[in-house]
């Protein structure tokens, strides 16, 4: 409760339950000074509130609500209703979302200059076993399969050849003119561009979605899994192909990704919050000549 007593704390709580942030990118959510920041994250680090970890040289908080114990868990709750309305969360969130949005540039400069080249980038950063690993996991060939991320199509044209519909997602220009060359000639393919955290279909309008090698650049991936959710039919199959938890921010830095891997525990968690079951996640065996971290499988169904 004393740590709860201070409004500043509050604010800080609000924000790291979403989303694991960096001291600076808290400084400028909250509009104050790196010791007044670094002081609040002590007390509440103190008082098992929130964790830390390593990312690169940065030092990342978050706040993980299903780790309080139960009566902390309720004061929490209790906390932040009450705070619902404050003006100052409201000019926080602006700000949050804005800091957001910053994170992703780098991506999307990345993407726009690498369109021509991403597929042959990827199978020597990654291999190609990954791609029909994933597609094995999918079902009948009468569904309706959502790409999500499709880039320049590779996957999505694979895909064309054993359901009857693939939709390809991207939100990158340059990456969807590359994706037309990909798939012509197949009448039953739509690209659409869009963000993934508003995925431009319908509810509950694809029978299976397939993300590779995206949600390391998106900023909300909750979001995103929730999205991917959406727009499955009830029973629906998911597959994920991404990285595994690893320290070489160059490499990060290099593929203008947003994030350095997922752990297993933490994206099952996800997923099952954005409303799937049967969640499975594997590592898959390195490649031969692979020079990206290693990578993992996770699927589920759609409850």
């Amino acid at each position: 409760m004393e740590a709860l007593a201070d409004g500043t704390r509050l604010r800080l709580l609000r924000l790291l339950e979403r989303h694991e942030l960096g001291v600076i990118e808290l400084c400028d959510v909250l509009q104050l000074p790196q010791s007044t920041v670094s002081r609040h994250l002590k007390v509440l680090a103190e008082g098992g509130w929130v964790k830390s970890r390593r990312q690169g040289t940065t030092h990342l908080y978050g706040m993980i609500l299903d780790e309080l114990e139960p009566a902390t868990r309720k004061l929490w709750l209790l906390a932040r209703e009450q705070t619902d309305k404050w003006a100052t969360v409201g000019q926080d969130e602006l700000r949050l979302s804005r800091r957001l949005k910053e994170r992703q540039k780098d991506s999307e400069a990345f993407f726009a200059g690498a369109a021509g080249e991403w597929d042959k980038l990827r199978v020597e950063m990654y291999g190609k076993k990954f791609a029909r690993e994933a597609m094995m996991a999918l079902l009948p060939s009468e569904y309706v399969v959502a790409d999500l991320g499709c880039g320049g199509g590779g996957v999505t044209a694979e895909l064309a050849e054993h359901v009857a519909r693939v939709y390809g997602i991207d939100n990158s220009q340059a990456m969807l003119k590359a994706a037309r060359k990909r798939i012509e000639g197949k009448q039953n393919v739509e690209l659409k561009r869009g963000d993934l955290e508003a995925i431009p279909l319908e509810d509950e309008s694809c029978d299976a979605a397939i993300m590779l090698l995206v949600l390391s650049y998106v900023a909300e991936p909750a979001v995103v899994l929730r999205e991917m959710g959406r727009i499955l039919k009830r029973g629906g199959k998911a597959v994920i192909v991404d990285l595994l938890p690893h320290d070489r921010d160059d490499f990060r830095r290099m593929m203008g990704q947003v994030s350095l891997g997922f752990a297993g525990e933490e994206l099952k968690r996800d997923l099952e919050a954005a409303g799937f079951s049967e969640v499975k996640i594997v590592d898959l065996p390195p490649e031969e000549g692979a020079k990206g971290p290693g990578l993992f499988l996770a699927s589920g169904a759609k409850k």
